[in-house]
């Protein structure tokens, strides 16, 4: 793996693919773009009536409230008081990417242009486990000129000065799915140590999907060396996908994919010793939980994931604005709280608690912001939700 200097910016698979406050509750203070007021909450469209994808809800209520990050096609794109630099016309497909609220406002963005050593376009961009950080795929010719013949490497962006760096600079599959965890900002670093400048701690943690489809990991407060953790026993030729680390920084929840009407998904420790533990499909579930990710709140951790009636892909081709959408018939989405111990046997490790609760009856695969309010979607479809 290889690891390279600074850079400062000049400004799907299968169709798919943390700082701890008493919450507040979020004030609209600008008109909302297409919104629905549903007894779960009010629905509103992202880029409204446009494709989007790799949709991550916001990790920073503070600087990004009530929004989420999301990948464009190609075409027009429609948002509301668009920043200096971001045309809404003539977009190109993964040109750029962007965090918009539930009023379709532009709160950031980046241009590939704008990104050294980014040719071509953006991948499976996600939020990281701290509020200023995105990891993304950037993509450049494998050869020669042309962007129809793509490598990829992945890149930490830091939002308070759009700032880039490269963690990997080539050899990733454009369905890499990475996350990135980042710890407490160090009160010394090595300044020789580019990496530990740029988060400001050493403490870094990177997983992703390996062109062999296996999931990967560093972790850089021990050494850049790769790992490689193991797979769900008799899954043979199941793609792995979307592996997101845990606040801790101790675990990860993951899909395994067998085409796109069938998946699993798991949780899994950071070791390279440790077996993944599948999510339970319980009674009165629609299907297998899907894109499974954390919620942390108040000291107590959940895992949250979509579910599809049977038959149905995780593709979200409907309007879930339309009162017809909202009745469960599309799917829904679940949650329930799990106690976690580290290093203990396998019996005794991931342990549930409590029942499935139902948060939603439309399926969001975008997450849930640190204060709870807010859960995104986006394939093909991007919405966010104002929870009550």
């Amino acid at each position: 793996m290889k690891t390279v200097p600074l850079i400062f910016l000049l400004a799907g698979s299968f169709a798919l693919v943390s700082c701890l406050y008493d919450p507040e509750p979020y004030t609209q203070t600008t008109t909302p773009t297409e919104s629905t007021e549903t007894d779960f909450g009010t629905v509103y469209a992202v880029n409204s009536g446009r494709q989007i994808c790799n949709p991550s809800v916001s990790e920073d209520s503070k600087n990004y409230p009530a929004s989420m990050l999301w990948l464009n096609f190609s075409g027009n794109l429609t948002v509301n008081r668009a920043p200096e630099g971001y045309k809404t016309t003539g977009a190109i497909q993964h040109d750029r990417l962007t965090i918009s609220d539930t009023a379709g406002k532009v709160l950031w963005f980046v241009m590939k242009d704008s990104v050294p050593g980014v040719k071509c376009q953006f991948q499976d961009p996600e939020w990281s486990t701290h509020s200023n950080y995105l990891v993304t795929l950037g993509g450049f010719p494998a050869s020669g000129k042309s962007c129809d013949n793509l490598d990829h490497g992945i890149l930490a962006l830091r939002l308070s000065d759009k700032v880039s760096f490269w963690l990997v600079d080539s050899s990733i599959s454009e369905l890499a799915t990475p996350h990135l965890w980042v710890g407490d900002a160090s009160a010394i670093v090595d300044s020789t140590d580019s990496l530990q400048v740029f988060f400001g701690t050493h403490e870094v943690q990177l997983v992703y999907v390996s062109q062999e489809d296996e999931i990967l990991w560093v972790n850089y407060s021990q050494s850049s060396k790769v790992q490689t953790l193991q797979k769900p026993k008799n899954r043979s030729g199941w793609m792995m996908d979307s592996p997101l680390i845990s606040p801790d920084g101790k675990w990860i929840v993951y899909n395994i994919l067998n085409g796109s009407y069938e998946w699993e998904s798991y949780i899994q420790e950071l070791s390279t010793t440790s077996m993944p533990t599948k999510i339970p499909l319980l009674e009165g579930m629609l299907s297998e939980p899907a894109q499974p990710h954390w919620w942390n709140y108040g000291g107590r951790l959940f895992v949250m994931w979509a579910e599809f009636p049977a038959g149905n892909s995780m593709l979200n081709k409907a309007d879930f604005s339309e009162t017809v959408a909202q009745d469960g018939s599309l799917g829904r989405t679940s949650m329930r709280e799990v106690s976690l111990s580290p290093g203990a046997p396998s019996d005794v490790a991931v342990e549930w608690v409590g029942d499935v609760r139902i948060l939603a009856p439309l399926p969001f695969t975008g997450g849930r912001s640190p204060d709870g309010y807010f859960m995104a979607t986006g394939t093909n479809n991007g919405y966010l939700l104002n929870l009550p």
